[in-house]
């Protein structure tokens, strides 16, 4: 199926929401990179409209568990029998039937049928019709999996997560705090960005931001963070944005940079650093006096970040285009003052932002990612300062991202321990850091995404 020029009615908005479904279920793609290259022009979109693609596109890949279960429930054919693409419009239509109040029943019906028409055969035309009517009829009264019988099935459908993931977590978190989790995990955030405080300070920029937005506050932790919900104009239409007052980025995401408490003058390697969201905070701590080097292996991230860094107003960072599964020459890059690896991970921390990823990860993944974690930190080992210091940081929970890395890469490097006495660290966040100076955030405790990070200083 192909993707016809959108317009302003609704029915482009659920068509547009069907291809970026179908196309994350054929390529390897992050959600927020498909929605990129789908809608890389001005949207053409009313608020209305957008507002229901991505109402759409969320809601299904948040419920798509659930959702499954339904179809399940009125289907006669097995869910891994029905076409890809048919069971997309399936879910689109049931997600408004049962999560969009303002949706007419009627119209959720009759616009995934108009969805299934292109395919030209018209017993796929009355089975999604069929279907979908009795889903309205019926769906309030279908039985869900037993808690008390299997607790591991009821919570994958109830909540909408695979099983493995639920599994893991009733194993670490007991039944109670799971619950919460997945709840909060399933519930809209908040946007969250960061003063650039190069430009200006939080108090002007909320100040600036209350125009275009309905409800604004402070982060409770990141000193230079603020959240909003419901903002009346996209962000790059937002003045304060065009102008270069802030980025957006998560408040675990903040703190990770502030553990690293980079000092103006010094030299600092943002090992992974992607889009540039570390960078900017990196160049802002410093006063934009040093030197900054963004390292990626992409060099059209890379473009990005410079372009990013422009609008910023940052002037210190230099980059440099390298896959860190093979070891850095010392002669290019010299010596770092302090080092930040934030490494490629599952993304299981930020399931808020991208619930694609429980539905595209596996837990054998959790291994892979795992030795490129330690591949990642052991190359990079030789090129800090000693008495220097490098943060090693997963936008992940799992034991495997998180404390089995730590373990592993202290045994193969004894010149690195964990810094526990974290000089210039803003008080408030010292109660996120545990007994073994882990730096640990999770969504239903902190609202906030799930961090792991940790600060380990050469000693020799």
């Amino acid at each position: 199926m192909t993707l016809s020029p959108a317009s302003t009615n609704c029915h482009d908005a659920r068509k547009t929401a069907l291809f970026i479904l179908n196309t994350l279920d054929k390529q390897r793609k992050t959600l927020d990179g498909v929605i990129k290259d789908v809608l890389v022009k001005d949207s053409p979109f009313s608020r209305k409209d957008q507002a229901l693609l991505y109402a759409l596109i969320y809601g299904v890949l948040r419920w798509r568990g659930k959702l499954d279960w339904i179809i399940a429930q009125f289907s006669e054919t097995r869910l891994d029998k029905i076409d890809p693409m048919v069971l997309n419009i399936l879910r689109l239509g049931l997600f408004q039937i049962v999560f969009l109040n303002k949706v007419p029943a009627s119209a959720a019906v009759n616009t995934s049928v108009e969805m299934v028409k292109p395919m030209k055969q018209p017993w796929i035309v009355g089975y999604v019709n069929a279907l979908l009517r009795n889903v309205v009829r019926g769906y309030k009264k279908i039985p869900f999996p037993d808690i008390e019988k299997d607790t591991v099935t009821a919570l994958s459908v109830n909540k909408s997560f695979p099983k493995w993931i639920i599994k893991r977590w009733l194993g670490r978190f007991g039944y109670k705090e799971t619950m919460a989790l997945c709840d909060s995990i399933n519930s809209i955030p908040p946007i969250t960005i960061r003063t650039n405080t190069l430009k200006t300070t939080c108090k002007k920029l909320k100040t600036n931001l209350k125009r275009d937005v309905k409800k604004i506050e402070n982060t409770n932790y990141s000193t230079d963070g603020i959240c909003f919900f419901n903002p009346k104009r996209s962000i790059p239409e937002m003045k304060a944005f065009k102008n270069g007052w802030f980025q957006v980025q998560d408040e675990g995401a903040q703190l990770v940079t502030q553990l690293l408490n980079p000092q103006p003058g010094e030299t600092v390697l943002d090992a992974c650093s992607g889009l540039g969201g570390k960078t900017g905070h990196i160049a802002q701590m410093m006063k934009n006096i040093g030197t900054i080097i963004a390292l990626d292996n992409h060099e059209k991230k890379l473009l990005s970040l410079e372009s990013e860094m422009r609008r910023l107003g940052v002037s210190i960072v230099s980059t440099y285009t390298h896959d860190l599964n093979n070891p850095l020459n010392i002669k290019s890059l010299g010596m770092f003052d302090r080092i930040l690896v934030d490494a490629p991970c599952s993304g299981l921390g930020v399931l808020r932002r991208n619930p694609d990823a429980k539905w595209f990860t596996s837990e054998n993944n959790l291994a892979r990612y795992k030795e490129k974690q330690i591949k990642f930190l052991d190359n990079l080992a030789h090129i800090l300062k000693p008495s220097g210091v490098l943060i090693y940081s997963v936008c992940s929970t799992e034991l495997e991202e998180n404390e089995e890395v730590i373990k592993i890469f202290q045994n193969m490097h004894s010149e690195f321990i964990i810094d526990n006495n974290l000089v210039g660290f803003p008080p408030q966040i010292h109660s996120l850091i545990n007994k073994d100076g882990y730096l640990k955030t999770y969504p239903h405790i902190n609202n906030m995404d799930g961090f792991f990070s940790v600060c380990l200083k050469r000693i020799k």
